[in-house]
């Protein structure tokens, strides 16, 4: 599932693709953008008892088409290390580290007969790293749930863009990358002819042509 942001040209130019920008500084036009955006999402299945926490940091999933299940890391089974693990929602907790190839949903799970509580799981999310490549959430990946410095995205038309491999493997060509990440636009350099939202300390992406 690719990923779609909103924009904005400096100077107020109407049109996505227009001229490199020099010295522009101005800051409106730019909408806000949740920066924990999924790579990837699922339910998984009941605990496997590798840990006590299910998919608690540093354990391991399978990949699956409706569900992930938590397996030893040394398995042959193992396909992506949780780098970072959150109770709650997504929308309401701290977004995933920048190199973060895709985030699990976790729904609660209560069981019916549960003398002590050990085997209740709590709604929350975990921030997944593949185990070998490709990672997508990588500067320049083309994925990931966050847009990140040396990412390369593309116009997606309505003032908005998408990201895509800046290799050129994706099914898009790169139009511009991302050099920069600051507070405000005025921070940006004067080459820049794209801002894009990322969130985060520094929301502002400065762009430039690719």
């Amino acid at each position: 599932m690719r990923k779609r942001w909103s924009v904005g040209l400096g100077c107020a130019l109407p049109a996505l693709l227009g001229a490199l920008l020099t010295g522009c500084q101005q800051t409106s036009g730019s909408a806000a953008q949740d920066d924990g955006r999924l790579g990837g999402t699922a339910t998984p299945t009941q605990p496997s008892g590798y840990g006590a926490v299910f998919l608690a940091v540093d354990e391991c999933s399978s990949f699956g088409t409706t569900s992930f299940t938590e397996v030893p890391c040394t398995g042959e089974r193992a396909a992506a290390r949780v780098i970072a693990r959150y109770d709650g929602k997504l929308s309401d907790g701290p977004p995933c580290p920048a190199t973060t190839d895709f985030v699990l949903h976790i729904s609660a799970q209560r069981p019916s007969s549960d003398e002590n509580g050990d085997g209740a799981i709590p709604q929350g999310y975990a921030c997944m790293r593949n185990l070998e490549p490709p990672h997508p959430g990588a500067p320049g990946g083309g994925g990931g749930p966050r847009t990140i410095v040396g990412d390369c995205v593309y116009s997606a038309g309505r003032g908005e863009v998408r990201e895509t491999a800046c290799d050129g493997t994706g099914r898009k060509q790169p139009e511009y990358k991302v050099t920069r990440a600051v507070r405000t636009r005025a921070r940006c350099p004067s080459s820049t002819a794209l801002y894009v939202q990322l969130g985060g300390k520094d929301p502002v992406g400065c762009a430039r042509k690719v």
